[in-house]
């Protein structure tokens, strides 16, 4: 029985490096699958800057229509007689003496084919 002890201690012994070896092996690959796939891995982090890249387009989208929505608004307040006029037409209809207005006759829905 000492014997068999003596032949499995020295083979671990002789292979302590090759073991040791492979052990970190295993733990580099599992750690490197962590940092890529795991909760907080590269992969999360595209994208993560991938969602901030479309909003911050949003953002600036946004900005914009607001400066427009802006300015119009200054422009009325101003009491700028062109933007006046140009909400006038397009909210009320006006139209100026001598002018031609064209209107698209609007389809009417069939009472046939009418939803139940």
């Amino acid at each position: 029985m000492v014997l068999t002890v003596r032949i499995a201690g020295g083979w671990f012994y002789r292979m302590r490096r090759v073991l040791a070896t492979l052990c970190i092996g295993v733990l580099a690959i599992f750690i490197a699958y962590k940092v890529i796939f795991g909760a907080n891995g590269m992969k999360v982090y595209e994208d993560k800057r991938a969602e901030a890249v479309r909003l911050q387009q949003q953002i600036d989208d946004e900005k914009m229509k607001n400066e427009q929505l802006q300015h119009r608004v200054d422009s009325l307040q101003r009491e700028d007689p062109d933007a006046i006029e140009k909400e006038a037409r397009e909210q009320l209809g006006y139209v100026k003496p001598g002018e031609v207005v064209l209107v698209e006759p609007q389809v009417k829905p069939d009472a046939k084919r009418a939803p139940r």
